[in-house]
Formats: C-alpha cells, sequence, structure tokens
C-alpha cells in the first residue's frame, strides 16, 4: 500500500542506487590515485550502511576522527577447550585484535562473528550468547516498555473511574484503537479479550523500537525490528497462537475446505495441501514484511548520508553542495519513517488478530 511507504521508497532507492552508481563510475580511477599518493583509505558505503544496520558487540556514541567513543558490552562464550568465557568487547579494541584465543572475523563469510583459535591451530566458532547491540536495546525497550504500563496501571488503581492523565491521556486513545479498530472487528466481539494482552504487547513492542531506531543517539541508533531474528520470533508467536487457539471449523476449513469441487480435494488433496502451505507462509509474510520495510528506511537514509561522503571525495566543494539535498531527502525520509513506524506496527498487529479470527470464527 501507499501509506506503508513502499512507492515512495521505491523511487527515493532507485534514484539513490543511480546516483551511487554514477558517482561510483565516474570517480573510481581518480580515487585511487589520489588514495595511491596520499594514503587515504577509501570511504566505503556498503561497508559504512551495513555497519550501521547490523548487529555489534559494542555501542558506538560517536567518531571523532579516527577515534570512537563505545560502549563495551559483555561477551559470552562457550568455548570447546576453555568453557564458560566471560569478558567486556573492549578487549578487542585498542590493538587488542585477539584476546584468549578469540577474534572478531573481519572479512569472509563469517565476517563480524567471534572466532577461536584452538590448541592445535584451528579454527571453529563457539557458541555465542553475548550482549550484542541488539539485545542490549532489546533489553531497554524492555525495561522502557514495563515502567510505561506498569506506571499506567498503577495510575488507574489509584484513581478508578475518573478521567486519565499524564502518560494515560497519551497512551489510552491508542489503546482503545487497538481494542475497537483492531480486536473488535477482526476477531469478534464475544472472543476479543483473550487476545489483547498479546496484541497490545507486540503492537507497542515494534512502535516504541521502531521509534527508538529513528534516534540518532543513545539509547536510540539500533536495528531492533530491522532484525530477520526479532521479526522471526515476533511471527512465531503468532503462529503458536493461531494453531493452538484454532476450533474444529478452522481446522475443517483446512483440511475439508467446503465449497470447493471434490476433486481439488480427492483422490489429489490440492486444497488441502494448499491451506496448509497457508498456515506457514502467514507467519513468514509477516516476519520479512516488517524486516524488509524497517531495513529499507535504514538503508536509504544511510545512502543519501553517504552521497556526502562521496562526493566530497571528489571534491571537499562537492561534497558541501550535495549534503544540502542529501539531508532535505533525510529529513523527508525521517518524516516518512515516523509513518512507518506507527503503520508497521498497526499492521503486524492487524494481521496478527485477523489471523486470530480466523481460527476461533464459528462456522456460518
Amino acid at each position: 500500500m501507499l501509506w506503508e511507504g513502499r512507492f515512495f521508497k521505491a523511487i527515493i532507492g532507485a534514484l539513490f542506487i543511480g546516483i551511487i552508481s554514477t558517482t561510483i563510475a565516474v570517480a573510481s580511477e581518480d580515487e585511487k590515485a589520489h588514495e595511491e599518493q596520499s594514503g587515504h583509505e577509501k570511504f566505503e558505503p556498503g561497508t559504512f550502511i551495513f555497519d550501521h544496520i547490523g548487529d555489534s558487540y559494542d555501542w558506538n556514541i560517536i567518531d571523532i576522527g579516527d577515534h570512537s567513543v563505545t560502549i563495551p558490552l559483555p561477551v559470552i562464550l562457550i568455548s570447546k577447550e576453555k568453557g564458560l568465557v566471560l569478558f567486556m568487547s573492549s578487549k578487542f579494541q585498542h590493538k587488542h585484535a585477539c584476546y584468549k584465543g578469540f577474534r572478531i572475523e573481519t572479512e569472509g563469510d563469517n565476517k563480524g562473528k567471534i572466532i577461536e583459535t584452538l590448541s592445535d591451530g584451528s579454527e571453529v566458532i563457539p557458541f555465542d550468547i553475548s550482549i550484542t547491540k541488539n539485545i542490549a536495546a532489546l533489553f531497554f525497550s524492555i525495561i522502557l516498555i514495563l515502567v510505561l504500563f506498569i506506571h499506567i496501571g498503577n495510575a488507574y488503581k489509584a484513581r478508578p473511574n475518573r478521567p486519565p492523565k499524564g502518560l494515560q491521556s497519551l497512551l489510552e486513545p491508542v489503546i482503545l484503537f487497538i481494542r475497537d479498530e483492531v480486536a473488535k472487528p477482526s476477531i469478534g466481539e464475544k472472543k476479543y479479550e483473550p487476545f489483547m494482552p498479546f496484541l497490545l504487547t507486540v503492537f507497542f513492542f515494534i512502535w516504541i523500537n521502531n521509534m527508538l531506531g529513528l534516534v540518532p543517539i543513545f539509547p536510540g541508533g539500533a536495528n531492533v525490528t530491522g532484525n530477520i531474528a526479532i521479526t522471526m520470533v515476533l511471527a512465531f508467536f503468532t503462529f503458536v497462537i493461531t494453531t493452538f487457539t484454532g476450533n474444529k471449523h478452522y481446522w475443517k476449513h483446512i483440511f475439508n475446505t467446503p465449497g470447493v469441487p471434490f476433486w481439488l480435494k480427492l483422490p489429489l488433496p490440492i486444497m488441502p495441501l494448499v491451506e496448509t502451505i497457508g498456515i506457514f507462509t502467514k507467519p513468514i509474510v509477516l516476519m520479512i514484511r516488517l524486516f524488509a520495510n524497517i531495513t529499507a528506511g535504514h538503508i536509504i537514509v544511510m545512502g543519501f548520508l553517504s552521497l556526502i561522503f562521496l562526493f566530497g571525495e571528489m571534491q571537499p566543494f562537492l561534497g558541501y553542495s550535495v549534503s544540502i539535498v542529501s539531508l532535505l531527502f533525510i529529513m523527508f525520509m525521517t518524516l516518512l519513517e515516523l509513518l512507518v513506524a506507527f503503520i508497521q506496527a498497526y499492521v503486524f498487529t492487524f494481521l496478527s488478530a485477523l489471523y486470530f479470527g480466523m481460527a476461533v470464527e464459528e462456522q456460518h
């Protein structure tokens, strides 16, 4: 849909890719010559973008020249030889490329992963349960959600049957919107209540993490909802709830679809096969939709930011000139992403409610 920002993202993304490709093609030879003469490291837009949207073992705050201000995070590994190993990610910094036989791979298929060198010289990937940037941001958002809603719940208990105030008045319209415009129409007036805790939780979790991802300073900037592992878990919960709450009519519709010619069900179970595949494709669509939309927004914003450095390497004047256009596009995309942050949370919640409604719907 247009409101999901896909149309705008497609146009801007195509424009951005075209400009980047043209710029690199025109300037490649000059940049190579300049690099050889000055020893200056070439700016890599791909590395810059994917480092931003990817996960890491520390939380970068700001880059000052060749130095970075980062918050180290706990590295927790289970080694074949050493057992449980705990240390801070700062051990990998300040020219410590290797610590106790562990290092972060910088190239190849295992780039970004921790590699362990065993006593016999072989290299393996240890079992990694470290607190990375995305996990730390996930904990922060969970604590924030708990604080917000415990405070609101206590306020309702302290002031029952009275008009909301403060955070209550801010979030109550959103809660009522999810109840009246999402849960009730999709699930039904009589059956929506058991599903409300999950629907509210998943909506506010996605919305708050989407918003935090747009904040460029700590504790924002992490790409939590743009991580496919996070969206996979959210979609898995929707799948489990749908599967275990489905009534006999739901399963009958899958394995013996009413109103379908018998030859589509017997002797070749075409319709049951299609419906069974649909059970799994629905959560997959939920997972990919959220992941793709949030990640695309980050890539486009960082892409326009990369244009400043690409043109700046050609000529400083070009960098300053392009920065005006790039910043205008970044502002536009940020405003669009504010809308997309809400819409994607709404779409995920609405589709989940729709699947729940299909699972508990009675036969007409």
